[in-house]
């Protein structure tokens, strides 16, 4: 077994390689994108490899799948994540790494699953070394709707609306097509396939009558499909276009947000686009459901009663909910505004 390791600096420049391999991976689906680069005692890169979905082998059986028989002994393994420690739809890569004789383990981030997590310790039993930490804030960003999906044992919400300039999200009289441009409703499409699931109420079926597809600029369907997701008691009309999605459709019959949430993680959904217009939003938010908020911020004013949000239980000043402002994109004359909440960063 190797007696030497890989300099820090070298192992922080693995790790944050890793990363960027982790991004080659779906946004979408029940797993994490995880990267894994195998080292030599120089620092030098033997091998690499990257999730690429559900079924498919994990990052660190990819890369020693691309090394002879018995070639990863005395290797370092540095993993954004840390090595499962169960069967799933794939072996346990603790077990993995063992038996390639790999002598030291870095991760990043330890793994909150339920059945999943104890890779590391696992390892340490097997003799391996193994260190932790490296570049922890940065893992935890680019992990942060699994992790909090995995924590909280819901899908990541992500409650998005469009409004004008003075907060309303359509006109008097009900309109609101449209209140942006063309730049920013197809960004909202690609938000819909950056997501598993895509929520409304019975409400904006009834009202809009939406397709809720994912679409790309000429009107041709994306690759990923959210699925479509109904909350109420109303049934979706025989006739809706809804019924034409081509994942079909969730109709959950129910306004137990936390409950309709907790069987979409049942369902292996890991995060969830909320379009469902103000009475649902505000319902979520008022829960404290909501994790990210997705604002399309029209120049343009409308006055009267439509607000893009209802009650949500601020009765004074000191109630408010306070948000961290992530990012603010031009989407021609619109801007979109990425807030978050301040309460659930991952540590």
């Amino acid at each position: 077994m190797s007696t030497t390791t890989p300099a820090p600096a070298r192992v922080e420049h693995a790790m944050r390689h890793a990363l960027s391999l982790a991004a080659h991976g779906p946004v979408t689906g029940v797993n994490p994108r995880v990267g894994c680069v195998l080292m030599d005692d120089e620092g030098g890169v033997v091998a690499e490899g990257w999730h690429r979905g559900a079924g498919t082998p994990h990052a660190e059986i990819d890369a020693l799948s691309k090394l002879a028989p018995g070639a990863a002994h005395g290797l370092t393994a540095v993993v954004t994540l840390e090595p499962c420690n169960h069967h799933g739809r794939t072996g346990p890569c603790s077990e993995a790494l063992i038996d390639a004789g790999v002598a030291r383990v870095v991760y990043s981030v330890s793994d909150p699953g339920e059945h999943s997590s104890g890779g590391g310790a696992r390892l340490r039993a097997a003799g391996v070394e193994v260190d932790e930490g490296v570049l922890r804030d940065e893992v935890s960003a680019f992990l942060r709707r699994w992790l909090l999906a995995e924590e909280l044992k819901r899908p990541f919400v992500t409650v998005k609306w469009a409004s004008s300039l003075d907060g309303r999200a359509a006109a008097a009289d009900g309109t609101s097509k449209w209140i942006t441009g063309a730049a920013a409703r197809q960004h909202v499409h690609e938000q819909r396939a950056a997501h598993d699931a895509i929520l409304v109420g019975t409400g904006t079926v009834l009202a809009d009558d939406p397709s809720l597809t994912a679409r790309g600029d000429a009107g041709e369907l994306l690759p990923f499909q959210p699925l479509p997701v109904v909350v109420g008691s109303r049934p979706v009309p025989a006739d809706a276009a809804l019924r034409r999605h081509p994942r079909g459709f969730v109709e959950t019959g129910s306004r137990d947000l936390a409950a309709v949430l907790a069987d979409l993680y049942d369902r292996e959904i890991r995060s969830v686009f909320v379009e469902g217009g103000p009475t649902v939003a505000s319902e979520l938010i008022r829960a404290g459901l909501a994790d990210d908020f997705l604002i399309y911020l029209a120049p343009t004013l409308l006055g009267g009663p439509r607000t893009a949000l209802g009650d949500l239980g601020v009765g004074t000043i000191s109630d408010q909910r306070p948000l961290h402002i992530d990012s603010i994109t031009p989407l021609g004359d619109d801007l979109a505004i990425l807030a978050r909440t301040q309460s659930r960063s991952p540590e």
